[in-house]
């Protein structure tokens, strides 16, 4: 059993990707609080996600596109800004 566990952790290390992201200290909160009552971790939600992004899924492409209009906004903003200033 030991060597059968050595060799999942092997594969593991060989086929899966580390990402690292940076999130807010009051974003990280809440997103544990809620993934805690759900008995679920940041790993298990991100690995979903990135799953359902990759397979086309409509709802998480949604929040793509979300994504993508507040990042817009915000370069906008940041540009409108510097012309004031």
């Amino acid at each position: 059993m030991k060597d059968r566990k050595k060799i999942q952790k092997l594969t593991d290390f060989e086929t899966k990707k580390s990402v690292h992201i940076n999130l807010t200290k009051g974003t990280h909160t809440g997103f544990r609080t809620v993934l805690f009552e759900h008995d679920l971790s940041m790993q298990e939600v991100f690995e979903r996600f990135a799953l359902l992004v990759a397979s086309g899924d409509e709802r998480a492409q949604d929040i793509i596109a979300e994504a993508k209009i507040i990042k817009r906004d915000k370069t906008l903003q940041r540009l409108s800004q510097n012309e004031v200033d």
